[in-house]
């Protein structure tokens, strides 16, 4: 029962690292562009856009084209803040190596 009790014990400390971190991904920010710097969009932890910056030299670029820098920016910030949320909840979860546990859930 011993150690039962152990492993209650660390899954409650992962819960409670796991609470924290989740605070602290909301405050992580992350930038993405594209074209060179020419797009780039921040994105906050909860991946809502924060910011879109767009560079008066491609504005007079094809409209399809735009579109396409506009998404690899996004998609270079959304990769970014994955790979910072994970580094966070990484560190909640420790050296516990819980199978298929992946964030954002």
């Amino acid at each position: 029962m011993n150690d039962f009790s152990k492993i209650l014990d660390q899954a409650k400390e992962i819960e409670k690292k796991v609470k924290e971190s989740q605070e602290k991904i909301k405050n992580i920010e992350a930038e993405g562009s594209s074209g060179g710097g020419l797009i780039k969009i921040l994105l906050n932890g909860d991946g809502e856009i924060l910011k879109v910056d767009i560079s008066p030299k491609v504005l007079s670029e094809e409209k399809t084209m735009l579109e396409d820098l506009i998404i690899a920016a996004h998609n270079d910030a959304k990769n970014k803040l994955k790979t910072k949320t994970t580094e966070e909840i990484s560190k909640a979860t420790g050296n516990f190596g819980i199978p298929g546990f992946k964030w954002p859930f």
